[in-house]
């Protein structure tokens, strides 16, 4: 089941969106494109709140009394049409009083009644100002208040404010880009992606390639993926290749490949030059003496220097002598500019190791601040997109195109991408590969671009993203969900169904009425999509459920299998723990499965014939238990215990036809990637996210890998262990207590002695 709506629906249904996150059944979609709200349910689609309400409360059990719940959805339909004072005033009297002795409107427990009337008072600006501001209905008041107290209710109206802000945050971005690059013209655009070969692209990286790749083909230009290799010290070979491959892992494709290592002769005669024109000097002074020196605003003692001696030094420091490797050259720019980075910049250092490409050719190379703008300039670059972090350094560019005498370029400044419980350091992100932390740097804990691609991540959906962050200047560390959701939508249309089911406690159910012998059926992978193919699905007259499904069923309870009908539970067999061991239940395929609060997913008993496929379902935790690491901390304080967590399932044979790198759902659990075949022969699974805020959340309580016995079915077939299922409801604790409540006699109208006294 789904949930479609806009942001911008009026009255907006509070109701629906409350109760389908409270339920946790039901995905919620924002799409501005849209008019009021849809719920996709069984191949129906139903557009009204009180019907849509009324259809997730029997799906999710909380349907309660239904001729008292039926009199609270005809009164909710009134309270928009009041609008005479007293009218309102007799409502909320009538709703408190009824409310002075109790927690909900109907029963003990939270009903479908208590979410249509909230959500009727939410939208009815009368109502609610009559309740924050007068004092006389306390109870209605304090019923109010739970409500919007649940955990589930926070995140429905987390989400639907975040959908507004999105929005909002979308639209600007759509005006921000209908301004293009400055001084564009069309056909002579040309854009660089300068990563220097010294580790992995992460997901900060992808920003900065994406969007020089968006502003090329915009105005039908180009693109240069320019290696920036000036320090051999940090630069390999295989590197190059790697970022190569992660840029085809992003559909991105330079129409030209350059290094600024092919420019080192003409970069080495501007050098040069700009020392004869006075513009720049060679220094020995300390590293943090110089630095010292430039904090304070004090000129260097060699600033001043003659020509003649700087190219001296030059000279020394070409050849890499033991005098040349105490100097460097500096841009003679200013002293005690405001803007330190006009400070008299290092533009040129000594390097004895010996580069990738050249060999041992020079000693000397250019630092990336003075190479930059050259190779900008020498290759054609109209405009150079650059992040924020580097603005104080945009004056210096010019500074160093106007001293040598060079073409322009435009700059254009976009914010770094950062996101929380995440790390984009290359040295932290080494220390957790050097510690065995992860597996690799394509760990799908990693935020690298073979990281998240492994964990499901499509292009597509990283590209929205990035595109939907537009030219914004804010410097922030983004939550993940917004990117997750946008990926759940791209994936989702196209993700074939399968199912999968937990081997730990698992059940063997007797089907009176299957078929005495197995038969398979051909049914399509995806519902609402035939495109995307079909699967074979066997029926046996033994099936395989979930223990977290058999438990929850009742004596006698009709319930749904999907892809199959009704059935009825005739017998629950449990063992000492309380565990259900077997069930039996009477196929009733003339049961009507809209009238079924549970619709579940199962597994053909396994045979030579039609076996089961063992798998692997993995999900992952944030590396890090703090949303953003100052540089003061430690980041050994901060790893989070147990990142990685597994449970083994059983799969339908139809998953042995996928390839890796495949997306899929396993229906009920969620989407996720195949990963391949490990070395003990199951087929593993990564979970992807969704974006919804209890999958993103931490799982640090939750335990690593779990071994337990497994059940033994009727057949005498055994099934492997796997953690327990976590339940997928939201836990109502009573607000007043175990203890039995005290009612304070309170009728508004004359003193009344206490009952209980």
């Amino acid at each position: 089941m789904s949930i479609t709506l806009s942001t911008k629906t009026s009255p907006f249904p509070y109701a629906s969106i409350a109760i389908a996150t409270y339920t946790q059944k039901v995905d919620i979609n924002y799409d501005e494109s849209v008019d009021g709200v849809t719920l996709d349910f069984e191949g129906s689609q139903i557009s009204a709140n009180d019907e849509i309400v009324a259809v997730l409360a029997n799906a999710g059990g909380l349907a309660g009394d239904s001729v008292k719940t039926a009199a609270y959805f005809e009164l909710a339909k009134t309270v928009p049409t009041l609008t005479a004072i007293p009218d309102i005033l007799a409502l909320l009297d009538s709703l408190d009083n009824h409310l002075a002795y109790r927690t909900f409107l109907v029963g003990h427990d939270i009903t479908a009644a208590d979410f249509i009337i909230w959500g009727s008072i939410k939208v009815a600006p009368k109502f609610i100002g009559f309740l924050k501001n007068g004092q006389q209905h306390v109870h209605l008041l304090r019923w109010m208040s739970h409500i919007e107290s649940l955990e589930s209710i926070q995140a429905a109206l987390a989400s639907f404010t975040a959908a507004k802000a999105n929005k909002a945050r979308s639209n600007k971005t759509a005006a921000g880009f209908a301004l293009g690059l400055q001084n564009a013209k069309e056909g002579q655009v040309v854009t660089r992606f300068p990563p220097e070969p010294s580790g992995y692209l992460h997901i900060g990286h992808a920003k900065a390639a994406m969007l020089n790749q968006y502003f090329a083909k915009m105005y039908n230009g180009k693109m240069i993926i320019r290696f920036d290799d000036t320090n051999p010290t940090k630069e390999r070979a295989e590197f190059e290749e790697t970022i190569l491959q992660d840029l085809e892992l992003l559909n991105i494709r330079g129409d030209k490949i350059t290094h600024t290592s092919d420019y080192f002769d003409q970069i080495y005669d501007l050098a040069i030059q700009i020392i004869k024109s006075g513009k720049a000097y060679a220094d020995d002074t300390e590293q943090l003496q110089m630095r010292e020196e430039r904090g304070k605003g004090v000129a260097s003692a060699h600033r001043d220097d003659s020509i003649e001696d700087n190219l001296r030094h030059f000279e020394e420091m070409k050849i890499g002598s033991p005098e040349g490797v105490r100097w460097c050259i500096r841009a003679k720019i200013s002293v005690d500019n405001q803007n330190k980075a006009l400070r008299d910049p290092v533009i040129y250092r000594c390097n004895l190791i010996p580069h990738h490409r050249t060999g041992d050719k020079w000693k000397i190379y250019p630092t990336y601040d003075f190479a930059c703008p050259i190779v900008d300039s020498l290759e054609g670059v109209s405009h150079a997109l650059r992040t924020n972090e580097y603005r104080e350094r945009n004056a210096q560019y010019q500074w160093m195109i106007k001293a040598l005498g060079m073409r322009g370029v435009d700059i254009w400044d976009f914010s770094r991408l950062s996101f929380i419980y995440t790390l984009l350091s290359k040295r932290k992100l080494h220390w957790f590969v050097d510690n065995g932390i992860v597996g690799g740097w394509d760990d799908p804990r990693f935020p690298t671009i073979r990281g998240i691609r492994r964990r499901g991540l499509t292009v597509d959906a990283l590209s929205q993203f990035m595109l939907a962050q537009g030219p914004s200047q804010a410097i922030v560390s983004l939550e993940w969900d917004m990117i997750w959701a946008i990926n759940k939508k791209v994936i989702d249309p196209v993700a074939p169904r399968f199912w999968a089911s937990v081997k730990q406690n698992s059940v063997f159910v007797t089907i009176n009425g299957g078929p005495s012998a197995p038969e398979v059926k051909t049914l399509p992978r995806h519902k609402k999509n035939p495109d995307v193919g079909e699967k074979r699905t066997v029926f046996t007259s033994t099936i395989l459920v979930e223990q977290e499904d058999a438990i929850s069923f009742d004596d006698q309870e009709e319930i749904t299998l999907m892809d199959w009908g009704n059935a009825i539970v005739r017998s629950k067999t449990t063992g000492p723990s309380g565990d259900v061991t077997s069930l039996t239940m009477d196929l009733h395929l003339e049961g009507d499965f809209r009238k079924t609060k549970k619709k579940i997913t199962w597994l053909a008993q396994p045979s030579n014939d039609y076996p089961l496929v063992d798998v692997t379902l993995l999900d992952y935790d944030y590396l890090i238990t703090k949303k953003k690491l100052e540089e003061t901390d430690d980041i050994k304080d901060f790893v989070t215990p147990v990142s990685e967590f597994r449970e083994e399932a059983f799969a339908d044979a139809n998953v042995s036809t996928l390839t890796k790198g495949d997306i899929i759902q396993f229906e009920r659990k969620g989407y996720f990637i195949f990963d391949g075949t490990a070395e003990d022969g199951k087929l593993e699974f990564i979970r992807i996210p969704d974006g919804r805020a209890a999958n993103l959340a931490s799982k640090a309580g939750k335990p690593g890998v779990v071994t337990v016995e497994a059940p033994v079915p009727p057949s005498g077939t055994t099934a492997d262990a796997g953690p327990v299922p976590s339940s997928t409801m939201y836990k109502v604790e009573k607000i007043y207590g175990e203890e039995p409540v005290k009612p304070v006699s309170t009728t508004k109208m004359y003193t009344v002695a206490n009952v209980y006294e």
